[in-house]
């Protein structure tokens, strides 16, 4: 039996809120389009900023595109509390992805402040910029920049329109010159806590509605390049042929391939996007370039795969007369939950009636960025059918409030641990 103590959250004003959110960028009857740094993006922002502002917190868009709202401790000394997620999404994308990790927070903590208790610690509210990475082909930039984890180059990276990340940075009004000033103080985030659409099917299989993240698989992400010579389609004889199409095609069904051989595996392999070149029917393909997202808990047996993925690419490139190149967008490895925030959230839960199952996530996070500096727990809600990144994704209001009141619980606890116990592992 699901229960409540005492004042919780406001359920409606949150379904108002996320409500309201999915009208910015709206495609279709419950689709979503609110590509980083777009004009969608910067409605988004000024929408959710207008109410962090009205829920008391402070805040302010740092140079990375992120907008924070804080809400001071009684002990400045202490390091931050961070809790939020992301406002943008797929190109068809769907209304929660994200957005309940915002607004979810966002209510959180202002019930926190209504119920009249001022934490030690200070408290931040987050949403990420650039956290699902469709834009510029890599993601988690808002949460990577913050804590001093960008690459090279990153900002001249272009969308498919030719313009860079730099462009878009400074059309948002975000200074690139201050970056640096944007970054966190190492120490400075004591603890990360992310509610989040579980955009699986495992909940509801389980028929639980919230659900404890354990740890995040590590994503792997490539982009492939092959080259061929072009040609007129009608005379150039098929043993002639560099068709650089071809050539990927092979490569992306022995990808597939060796990703679906171990059933039992959580192995999951997938090309999301591909662009071919002179892009014609009656050309031979001279240029094709694609994306290929690998991930796994084991790093092993996913280093593995990519092994094996190296060498059919260089033995079709080779078959077919053709060359290839490639970038490493992302890769990292699988990051792991703090015991005690997952004890924190444990306990909440049981405050209200509710055994949490337990499961990894697949899809990376803005935690995963902050697992790096600080201890970090994520919380899931059930996904109806297990769809995400689609117009038809939905998690009822009732589950996203039974989230949003274990995170809130959370958030108090860990408001009432002392210093010292905030550092320490079970």
């Amino acid at each position: 039996m699901q229960t409540t103590t005492g004042k919780g959250i406001n359920q409606l004003r949150l379904n108002e809120r996320i409500e309201q959110l999915s009208h910015i960028g709206r495609i279709g009857e419950t689709g979503v389009c609110r590509l980083a740094l777009t004009p969608e993006d910067m409605d988004g922002i000024i929408q959710v900023r207008l109410w962090m502002e009205e829920a008391g917190l402070v805040t302010r868009l740092d140079p990375f595109g992120n907008l924070i709202g804080r809400l001071d401790g009684t002990d400045p000394s202490q390091p931050i509390l961070m809790v939020g997620s992301h406002i943008d999404s797929q190109p068809y994308g769907g209304r929660y992805d994200g957005a309940i990790g915002v607004l979810g927070a966002l209510e959180a903590v202002q019930c926190l402040m209504e119920s009249g208790l001022q934490p030690a610690m200070p408290i931040e509210v987050v949403a990420f910029c650039d956290e699902e990475g469709s834009r510029f082909n890599k993601g988690l930039f808002g949460s990577r920049g913050m804590t001093g984890q960008l690459e090279e180059g990153e900002l001249e990276r272009q969308d498919r329109n030719g313009v860079t990340r730099r462009e878009a940075l400074e059309a948002f009004s975000c200074p690139v010159e201050k970056l640096a000033e944007g970054v966190y103080a190492p120490g400075s985030i004591g603890s990360y806590l992310e509610l989040h659409i579980e955009q699986g099917p495992v909940l509801e299989s389980l028929e639980a509605p919230v659900g404890l993240v354990t740890g995040i698989s590590g994503p792997l992400w490539l982009t492939i390049t092959i080259k061929g010579m072009a040609g007129h389609a009608g005379s150039v004889p098929m043993a002639m042929r560099h068709d650089a199409l071809v050539g990927s095609a092979r490569v992306i069904a022995a990808f597939d391939d060796m990703v679906r051989e171990d059933p039992a595996a959580p192995t999951v392999g997938t090309v999301g996007s591909l662009r071919v070149f002179p892009d014609s029917r009656n050309i031979i393909p001279e240029e094709v370039s694609f994306t290929l997202d690998l991930r796994d808990m084991e790093m092993e047996r996913r280093n593995q795969i990519e092994a094996r993925l190296m060498n059919v690419l260089a033995e079709v490139c080779s078959q077919y007369g053709l060359t290839y190149s490639l970038t490493e967008d992302t890769n990292s490895e699988p990051r792991y939950c703090a015991e005690r925030i997952k004890g924190a959230i444990r306990s909440s839960a049981e405050e209200m009636g509710l055994s949490l199952p337990e499961l990894m996530s697949g899809p990376f996070h803005d935690a995963l960025a902050l697992s790096y500096v600080c201890d970090y727990g994520m919380i899931f809600v059930r996904s109806k059918d297990g769809i995400s990144h689609h117009p038809s994704e939905y998690s009822s209001p009732e589950d996203i409030a039974l989230g949003t009141e274990v995170l809130y619980r959370t958030i108090r606890q860990i408001c009432s641990q002392l210093p010292a116990d905030i550092g320490s592992e079970d």
